[in-house]
């Protein structure tokens, strides 16, 4: 199992807005949403981290590959996928399709990381 992680903006004035679409996921959407990411093999986790700099959310995407699994995410064409792209373009700002194409995150610190010097 492998994770990944990322960590996108909501826009300004639009966290409440972003709240009653996850109430959704977690609700009347909730079987779409286990369904969506079951077909490509991850479980999906959301965290609202609430800053001064700004509201952002943070989403962990854990699976056999991950990366692969969130390309496949991005480029959903079924109805339940184009409503949650609507609704990441209009709370994030971010073109879906271009979020798949962009580079993984990068793990750079793992407490559980062998040392260097053990390798």
């Amino acid at each position: 199992m492998s994770l990944m992680a990322y960590a996108i903006p909501i826009e300004p004035g639009k966290t409440a807005a972003w709240r009653r679409w996850a109430d959704e996921l977690n609700g009347p959407r909730q079987d779409e949403f286990a369904a969506s990411r079951e077909r490509v093999g991850v479980r999906e986790r959301t965290f609202l981290q609430q800053s001064p700099q700004g509201d952002l959310v943070i989403v962990t995407v854990e699976g056999d590959d991950p990366a692969a699994a969130f390309a496949k995410l991005m480029a959903g064409s079924d109805p339940f996928s184009t409503w949650f792209l609507e609704r990441v373009k209009e709370f994030h700002g971010i073109d879906p399709a271009q979020m798949a194409k962009a580079a993984s995150p990068v793990l750079i610190v793992d407490s559980n990381a062998v040392p260097v010097g053990a390798r």
